[in-house]
């Protein structure tokens, strides 16, 4: 749309010049006289785009959800409330200001831009008239609170609740035991190659990140052009800028998830005052603990008053509510204090310093050779991340940016007094590596150069299959590279396979040698037989993709019922919010290349569970191909009652092509490939991009879901940066 708009920003009046062009899948690709108006348009155009998601982010920002979807997002309020994400996000927008007032002015621009399009973008968007939603106002500090909330729990920090249980409950010899990249909130493949390895002598950066699936989707892609820059890339919906994948033109970059550590949960003693305020015991004794209540409103129900309470450490995220009548104080409180009660703080550090990093995004969009990048990137915050860059002049880069904090090693692990001072934080957050580049560079959530600033880490998996494949070739271009995001090689079926190969398979109850005496039934015996012959593709069509996924579900149900596990299957005492971190199932189907060959269930039983599961599929309907079972599960604000309409996938958790389900439970596939870029540093109009369903949130736009076929084939459509091959909006 080529027009002059004029829009309200800082309360007055401003004529805003902006173009808004579009390519053939709807892709936005905007054009200002300058930065701040370039942020306008960027905001403007996501709120006429995803109105519905950007409210929905914003109101799970400052917890107020339940106020519109019902008493089921009351968990998340409370949580974020206590967690006090919305005030964070207020804390470190005024320290930008203070600090860097041309940034806060950018982030400003583009919340005045949200303003501007979201009466347009709500009336195109049926939920807000069935839900009864108006569209609210966004805060120059809104973004800042969306970027908080999508990334609060990237960390995991309520795995270390995982770990408490496991030691209190199983011993403390089983804490790591179950050590894996968790539920699955997080996760990306991303690899860089060199220009020597390419046939265009340039280098190429590519990959996917790994989110739990949305509908409408979490990235957006986009172009921003002013005088100062001209780039493509990918956004998150609610974010100026683009912080995670971006192509200038002169220079591109990537990042996963670093899977560091720099979240820290600490054990509170709380006593309540006689005048109802709130005191902490800490290194230092008794201290008054900031407390007051709010009131969370509910779609269809009563309010819910929810105590907010912040002691030195951090926000009290647990144990609020379990103040008791009466209890035991500590031997050095006076007779007229009240019972004292045990919570759990979390520490974060936006929290603790005002800072997140944002000054990096404008910044980022300016880069024009690695240096660049790398310099802005010493400014991240959160989440920590591994980056990949390569420029035109030759320049790569291989770096964690973010903040992690310097403390005890059991910070790391588990729940930590609070009264203990060796578990205070340094002043001097910890150095962050960085690696060589020599020929390519793989990032995929493994124990890589962020090693020395995380505990648990994802399967080597997918890292070492990308690295194979990229070894294979030195002439890669834009279109052959694509090829690697599709590849479903199963790498972690591995001990599984093992384990049935050890089984007696012989239709004649002879075992083969070295198997285990006892024989399998004729029907084990031939899933046996055609697992042993499975290539270890998860392809979607292939029916023993969909046999293996069948007997490991079978092992998985009963290695989680073994007694070995008995002690784990109460429920955790906490929150709902960090079930998916606490429940003994997925648990038990994410560590199962551990638990097969180690572990407290003994290995004659593990043979027997492996048995009794080829038994169990062998006298069963033949399972059908991996698809059929393996579909698409969005997350969806306001579920769609048509399930039907999700296609089956290919891929596995472990695979390239990383489809993440919960083995034993559900083959549907909840976490996916939530984007796919290729950036070329030879040709930006050779580069690539895609995401799950298109550019349109709005349900019956052309471009709602028009991308989802070309990302089930694992195909990218292209970037087009020639302003004469795209159409300009009017009116």
């Amino acid at each position: 749309m080529a027009e002059d708009h004029v829009g309200d920003r800082n309360g007055i009046g401003v004529s805003v010049s902006i173009e808004v062009y579009r390519d053939a899948w709807g892709v936005p690709h905007l054009r200002a006289a300058d930065e701040d108006e370039l942020a306008f348009a960027q905001g403007r155009v996501t709120a006429r785009d995803r109105a519905w998601q950007v409210e929905v982010e914003r109101h799970r920002a400052q917890g107020t959800t339940a106020a519109f979807l019902g008493a089921a997002e009351l968990g998340w309020d409370t949580f974020a409330r206590r967690a006090r994400l919305a005030d964070t996000a207020r804390r470190c927008f005024e320290r930008l200001e203070r600090e860097d007032a041309g940034t806060a002015a950018w982030v400003r621009a583009y919340a005045d831009g949200v303003n501007d399009g979201l009466a347009d973008g709500a009336a195109r968007a049926p939920e807000f008239a069935e839900t009864g939603l108006a569209p609210g106002r966004w805060e120059p500090w809104t973004p800042l609170a969306v970027w908080l909330t999508t990334h609060i729990l990237f960390a995991g920090f309520p795995t270390k609740l995982w770990r408490e249980e496991v030691a209190r409950r199983l011993g403390e010899e089983w804490t790591e035991l179950f050590a894996t990249d968790g539920p699955g909130t997080s996760g990306s493949n991303g690899w860089l190659v060199a220009g020597g390895r390419t046939a265009s002598g340039a280098a190429l950066v590519a990959g996917d990140p790994h989110r739990f699936i949305e509908a409408p989707g979490v990235y957006q892609q986009i172009r921003l052009a002013c005088p100062a820059y001209d780039v493509v890339g990918i956004a998150v919906p609610g974010i100026p800028g683009l912080a995670h994948f971006g192509h200038t033109g002169p220079v591109a970059w990537a990042i996963t998830n670093a899977m560091s550590d720099y979240q820290d949960l600490y054990r509170e003693r709380l006593r309540r005052l006689p005048d109802g305020a709130v005191e902490a015991y800490g290194p230092e004794g008794w201290r008054p603990a900031a407390a007051h209540t709010e009131t969370i409103e509910v779609a269809g129900g009563e309010p819910v008053a929810v105590e907010v309470v912040e002691t030195d450490r951090g926000p009290v995220i647990i144990g609020v509510d379990d103040e008791p009548a009466a209890a035991t104080a500590p031997a050095d409180a006076a007779e007229d204090r009240g019972a004292v009660w045990e919570s759990v703080a979390l520490r974060y550090p936006p929290r603790v310093t005002g800072e997140l990093g944002f000054e990096v995004l404008p910044a980022l969009l300016r880069a024009r050779t690695v240096a660049d990048v790398d310099a802005a990137l010493d400014g991240w915050v959160e989440p920590v991340n591994v980056v990949l860059a390569a420029d035109t002049e030759g320049g790569l880069l291989h770096r964690v940016a973010g903040r992690v904090p310097v403390r005890h090693r059991a910070n790391t692990l588990r729940i930590v007094p609070a009264w203990d001072p060796a578990h205070a934080w340094e002043a001097a957050p910890a150095p962050l590596p960085r690696a060589a580049v020599d020929g390519h560079a793989v990032m995929a959530n493994a124990r890589g150069i962020a090693a020395p600033l995380g505990v648990e880490f994802a399967p080597p998996h997918r890292a070492d299959r990308i690295d194979a494949l990229l070894g294979a070739s030195a002439e890669w271009t834009p279109e052959t590279i694509t090829a690697v995001h599709r590849d479903t090689d199963n790498r972690s079926a591995a001990p599984l396979l093992a384990a049935v190969a050890r089984l007696g398979g012989a239709a004649d109850g002879r075992p083969p040698a070295g198997a285990s005496p006892a024989a399998l039934s004729p029907a084990a015996a031939a899933v046996r037989d055609r697992l042993l012959a499975w290539d270890r593709r998860m392809d979607a069509d292939s029916t023993d993709a969909g046999l293996y996924a069948a007997v490991r579900g079978a092992v998985v149900r009963r290695l989680a019922a073994h007694e070995a596990f008995a002690a784990l299957r109460e429920p955790a005492p906490y929150p709902e919010v960090f079930r998916p971190w606490l429940a003994l199932g997925p648990r038990v189907a994410y560590a199962l290349e551990t638990l097969l060959t180690a572990g407290p269930v003994p290995a004659g039983d593990v043979d027997r569970i492996v048995r009794e599961a080829l038994d169990e599929v062998g006298a069963g309907e033949p399972p059908a191909a991996w698809g059929a079972t393996h579909r698409l599960a969005p997350w969806q604000a306001l579920p769609d009652p048509d399930d039907a309409q999700w296609p089956g996938l290919g891929g596995d958790h472990d695979c390239v092509l990383s489809t993440s389900s919960v083995p034993g439970w559900t083959d549907r596939s909840a976490r996916a490939s939530a984007a796919r870029y290729v950036w070329d540093l030879a040709d930006r109009e050779r580069s690539g991009w895609i995401v799950p369903f298109g550019a349109s949130g709005v349900p019956g736009d052309p471009h709602h879901r028009d991308q989802l076929p070309l990302w089930l084939r694992g195909e990218l459509a292209p970037v087009t940066t020639d302003w004469q091959n795209l159409t300009k909006e009017q009116g």
